[in-house]
């Protein structure tokens, strides 16, 4: 099969990497939500072999991931898993969450079940970072991301760049607490929290 390419994976994962050296310093196991094309997890598992970086999305993307994965032979990285955010979720913990541009293309409904779930994989002192677009009190960050949320919206009325207060809600009820939010390349942002309680 042939991998699937994202150029955006490919200008985007320096800047994702430093912040992931800094805040998955003490983590084992990464749990990746969404790992599209698998080009994250390969690159990612490659320069942080200390982690064990488990990958996972929906069946339909799986194949492409394997393809990344089994080229790049890495001993870090098990076969990815089967998440819906919508289904089960495995039985298995992890100290570490990543996502990237996941939740603008999600239903709210699915964003909701995404934070719900977190406290059954994650146990307390765990840290998750997702990387995207956010909005502040409503308000577009850019024209461009004004025109992006604009694009998403033609393409299913369920996706859109969402509130940075309105997740930090559902962060706050699944017992985690922002620590950083560090602004990135093209008005993206990397938003890091620690899970704090049960």
């Amino acid at each position: 099969m042939n991998k699937q390419h994202s150029p955006a994976c490919e200008r985007n994962r320096d800047p994702i990497l430093a912040v992931l050296r800094e805040h998955f310093s003490g983590a084992r196991r990464v749990l990746e939500i969404g790992s599209g094309t698998g080009q994250h997890a390969a690159y990612f598992a490659a320069h942080l072999p200390q982690l064990i970086w488990q990958a996972s999305d929906r069946e339909e993307n799986l194949p492409g991931i394997r393809a990344w994965l089994d080229e790049a032979a890495l001993s870090n990285t098990p076969p990815p898993l089967m998440l819906d955010v919508s289904s089960p979720w495995p039985d298995d913990r992890f100290d570490a969450v990543f996502s990237a541009n996941t939740l603008h293309i999600m239903a709210w409904s699915e964003v909701e079940q995404l934070f719900a779930r977190l406290p059954h994989v994650t146990d307390i002192g765990a840290t998750l970072i997702i990387y995207g677009p956010f909005n502040d009190a409503g308000r577009y960050s850019s024209e461009s991301n004004a025109a992006f949320d604009r694009s998403l919206q033609s393409r299913g009325s369920h996706m859109g760049i969402r509130d940075a207060e309105a997740v930090d809600a559902l962060a706050t009820r699944a017992f985690f607490t922002l620590i950083d939010d560090i602004a990135m390349p093209a008005n993206n942002r990397c938003r890091v929290w620690r899970r704090q309680g049960t």
